[in-house]
């Protein structure tokens, strides 16, 4: 796709205005109180079982979700079935019941004793270097070590994705791959062999709209086809680390920067 090249929405002044905003955004800093994101309690764990919980969760207000996360006592994940069950019982979040909680974690802490989630992943992934695959493996699996169904769960942790178009975006889960697998003062490169340049734009509502407002994105849908044209649009910013820009574009949409 071509950005459409007239005055500041021209693709040298926008790949310039980005990049900055990749530098400012590229510290420690930006992960505080004072500035929330989930990624802020994933950071004080750095493991990828807490970190898919703090993914997975990302959704709605941000001062809520932290609020959520750190009332979460993730060292359950190693303890038994009843005992993540008596921890959990009184903890819920928007859609997500004290069940769908539960389920979650016991999930969890019955495919680590068995496996990873990088390893199930990656089982996913490799075949066609696609993340999509990958995700649809994790998400297989998360069913089958603790079945469990509700209108909450099944939003939780998403269904399997065999179309793009007018499919959910799994903005939740490409963040939690952004988060494993780029490896920079934000993110944490927790996984390895699995490529920066095959990751889909974690595409939420802020990132859209900034998009859309910067023509870096034409598709009105927001939807999974969506994500992969915006990544496929950054390539040609850098075709090796498209979704270096998806902090950036985020807190731009999330600050109301002017662009």
């Amino acid at each position: 796709m071509q950005v459409q090249a007239r005055g500041k929405n021209s693709i040298i002044y926008i790949k310039k205005r980005l990049d900055l905003e990749v530098l400012k955004r590229n510290s420690t800093s930006e992960i505080s109180y004072d500035k929330l994101d989930p990624i802020l309690v994933a950071h004080r764990y750095k493991d990828p079982n807490i970190s898919l919980v703090c993914a997975l969760f990302a959704y709605g207000n941000v001062k809520q979700i932290v609020k959520f996360l750190d009332s979460l006592d993730f060292s359950i994940l190693q303890k038994s079935d009843d005992e993540i069950k008596e921890s959990l019982k009184n903890h819920y979040y928007r859609f997500q019941k004290s069940e769908d909680v539960i389920a979650l974690f016991i999930a969890l802490k019955r495919l680590n004793e068995k496996s990873t989630l990088e390893a199930i992943f990656k089982s996913g992934y490799t075949k066609n270097n696609s993340v999509i695959d990958g995700i649809n493996e994790l998400i297989k699996t998360l069913h089958v070590e603790y079945p469990h169904q509700s209108q909450g769960y099944n939003f939780l942790i998403g269904k399997i994705t065999s179309k793009t178009k007018g499919a959910g975006a799994l903005k939740r889960w490409m963040m939690f791959l952004r988060w494993m697998v780029r490896d920079d003062n934000i993110d944490m490169g927790l996984w390895h062999g699995i490529d920066k340049a095959d990751l889909i734009m974690p595409l939420d509502t802020h990132t859209f709209n900034v998009s859309l407002k910067l023509g870096l994105l034409q598709r009105k849908s927001y939807d999974l086809q969506a994500a992969i044209e915006l990544t496929q649009t950054l390539k040609s910013f850098d075709n090796n680390d498209p979704l270096k820009y998806d902090f950036a574009l985020y807190r731009i949409g999330q600050e109301k920067i002017d662009v």
